[in-house]
């Protein structure tokens, strides 16, 4: 069920998006309400679960994380052991930030990270390739990030 979300959530949300660490004060002034209105609307998007999470956005490089790759895995079949064992693998693995089950030629999707192509090289060969039932993996690695974003369009929520 999606919450009931008026243009006083959307501009909160917006402002959340750009500077998740803004205090309620200076949300309040972005949104046009008060801050103790704020702080209960806060309250209600994270009890509803649009507000997720926080975190703070990291540069990979500058922790040392300079290889990025976008990773298509096919597995030969789709009995329960088989996904269930690969998405076992694909959790406890700190170098996949994300995995999606996708359609079209590859069964998933991951974004990984490495220190360098040997790093990521080793990483593939000893860990991802290791997995059972794996029929193919074919990986790109990112030359140069064109647009990267973590905000959400809620224009568009908004139109809906």
């Amino acid at each position: 069920m999606t919450p009931d979300l008026d243009v006083f959530d959307l501009r909160l949300l917006t402002a959340l998006q750009q500077d998740g660490r803004a205090p309620n004060a200076a949300l309040a002034d972005a949104v046009g309400l008060s801050a103790s209105q704020i702080s209960r609307r806060l309250a209600r998007l994270e009890q509803e679960g649009v507000i997720e999470r926080y975190a703070a956005l990291l540069r990979p490089e500058a922790v040392g994380l300079s290889v990025l790759a976008f990773t298509a895995v096919s597995l030969e079949r789709h009995a329960e052991g088989i996904v269930q064992g690969f998405e076992q693998v694909v959790v406890a693995c700190p170098e996949i930030l994300e995995c999606w089950s996708v359609t079209g030629e590859a069964d998933f999707v991951l974004r990984i990270v490495a220190p360098d192509l040997k790093a990521f090289a080793d990483f593939l060969s000893t860990r991802l390739l290791r997995v059972p039932g794996m029929r193919s993996v074919r990986s790109s690695i990112v030359l140069h990030r064109i647009k990267q974003t973590t905000a959400l369009p809620l224009e568009q929520a908004a139109q809906a």
